[in-house]
């Protein structure tokens, strides 16, 4: 199994990427993966994306320490809404100790558990973005107003994360894909004529395999789309995209 990633700023932002991705072991023969994409409306929407991401590889760590010294596996279902909700508590405390507002916790995310031995998930998307399986897509789109995690620090936890809809349970999957929404903001600046489709871009991005040999590969085509056919991303991106070999 091969995972690639692509980490991208948008042409349209001059000073910070505010998507951020992360793939972090979390037990022996899993991955835990996630993307994120901070609140352009928010404040310093950078710091929100990459604060739940340093979190989150803190949580994977200490998860694969502590269930490599109690050697007592876990189900994937159950873990990922303990990684949630240490995400959460963990938060909520970084929030209360430095006095932040909600206004500066907004980011979406995209996280899951993948088993690495059998190729099986569990995801759950809070707030929009986009999920490939085999070519199938999922796609989530909320009228440009996501629900961001940090509406539901104060939330009762299991009522929450219970109640949740945007959750995947993956099995026998040879090629899966998480990236946020910047994914559908490419555009040819120079020729409008010549735009590709979004749905030429996803199949490019995330179902073509030319290049699949390179650890680069997602930004290969990235550069691609960029030198070749100038289409430039104009909102940050973040794709993580695993891939079963043979």
């Amino acid at each position: 199994m091969r995972i690639y990633k692509a980490l991208n700023i948008g042409e349209f932002h001059t000073n910070h990427c505010e998507d951020f991705l992360i793939e972090e072991q979390i037990a022996t023969n899993e991955k835990l993966v996630a993307v994120l994409d901070g609140c352009t409306m928010g404040t310093e929407s950078v710091f929100a994306a990459i604060l739940f991401g340093k979190i989150l590889r803190h949580i994977a760590k200490t998860k694969f320490y502590e269930e490599f010294v109690t050697n007592e596996a876990i189900e994937m279902g159950s873990k990922l809404k303990a990684v949630v909700k240490e995400l959460v508590d963990q938060a909520k405390n970084i929030k209360n100790q430095l006095g932040l507002e909600t206004n500066e916790l907004l980011s979406t995310l995209i996280i899951g558990i993948v088993d690495t031995a059998t190729a099986k998930a569990e995801i759950l998307a809070i707030g929009d973005g986009l999920i490939c399986k085999d070519g199938e897509l999922i796609e989530y789109e909320q009228d440009n107003k996501p629900d961001y995690l940090g509406y539901h620090l104060v939330d009762d936890f299991d009522f929450w994360y219970d109640n949740l809809e945007q959750k995947l349970t993956i099995s026998d999957f040879k090629d899966l894909s998480i990236c946020t929404d910047g994914i559908f903001t490419f555009r040819n600046l120079h020729d409008k004529s010549k735009q590709m489709t979004e749905s030429e871009i996803v199949q490019y991005l995330l179902v073509d395999n030319e290049g699949a040999e390179f650890d680069n590969f997602l930004d290969r085509k990235v550069r691609e789309l960029k030198d070749r056919w100038n289409h430039l991303v104009t909102d940050d991106l973040a794709i993580i995209r695993i891939k079963v070999t043979p």
